[in-house]
């Protein structure tokens, strides 16, 4: 989408990257999914994955139809009211658990990396993390190694030097996050 757009992570953007339009397509969600998790496979080698995370609410058709692909279960963490991941409705992770975490839209690496220092807390290993689309140009930090089924170079500003900000064009927020 192409105008001016406030991320979840507070940058601005004339571009925005919605993937919830093609994840309302069952076929191309899980199509989508066996991609991203072969190529999680192919980054962890042997390694044995037990299950995978996604933040709320972009992640979760995406880290659902990985995990269906690897074969494990998938939980979410979400948002509390004071703004902090956390795991709710009786999820919970073993200590020594090996997971990964899925998103669909990355550009710093916030909301992963969010989830990976939770898990981590929780006792479980963070083995990797994937995206359908990386913004960042593979420079996010997600707290793990990760992949992406896309790695794109797109623009975001800090808001105070925004120049559609300067220019006075209104900013839309059409992401799941309050910023």
């Amino acid at each position: 989408m192409q105008g001016h757009f406030r991320l979840s992570s507070g940058l601005h953007s004339p571009e925005y990257i919605q993937c919830a339009l093609v994840l309302q397509h069952p076929k191309l969600a899980e199509r989508l999914g066996r991609e991203l998790a072969k190529q999680l496979e192919e980054l962890l080698g042997a390694a044995k994955v037990d299950l995978v995370a996604s933040p709320a609410i972009g992640g979760l058709i995406i880290g659902h139809e990985v995990a269906r692909a690897l074969g494990v279960r998938f939980i979410f963490a979400e948002r509390d009211s004071a703004g902090k991941m956390t795991l709710r409705r009786g999820f919970t992770v073993q200590s020594g658990e090996c997971a990964v975490v899925v998103e669909d839209v990355v550009t710093t690496g916030g909301s992963t990396r969010e989830v990976v220092e939770l898990l981590e807390a929780a006792g479980a290993r963070v083995l990797a993390a994937g995206s359908i689309v990386d913004r960042s140009g593979g420079e996010a930090d997600a707290g793990a190694p990760r992949v992406a089924l896309a790695t794109l170079r797109v623009v975001a500003y800090p808001p105070e030097q925004c120049p559609l900000c300067r220019e006075g064009i209104p900013v839309a927020k059409p992401g799941s996050r309050p910023v």
